[in-house]
């Protein structure tokens, strides 16, 4: 499975290495692009826009977001003109 992974603070950036250690392909972005850096040391592909992580996945694109809740809203308005919605 790849996943992107938007937030690479403590725990998103824990969550991510883990992930890629469990044998899944991560796509991490961030905005503060040393973030990306310190998890691509370990394998991790870092993206350095959104778009960028979004072209990355294929369909069916699975985003996990791990930011702050005051920025929440402001992360899923970047991703959601760039992803379509899934159809179950």
């Amino acid at each position: 499975m790849r996943i992107g992974m938007v937030g690479l603070g403590r725990m998103g950036a824990n969550m991510v290495r883990r992930l890629q250690q469990g044998g899944h392909e991560c796509v991490a972005y961030d905005h503060t692009a040393a973030n990306v850096k310190a998890v691509a040391v370990s394998g991790v592909r870092g993206a350095t826009t959104p778009a960028e992580l979004v072209k990355a996945l294929t369909p069916p694109r699975v985003v996990w977001i791990m930011v702050p809740a005051a920025v929440v809203d402001s992360v899923i308005g970047e991703f959601a003109p760039l992803l379509t919605r899934a159809m179950c």
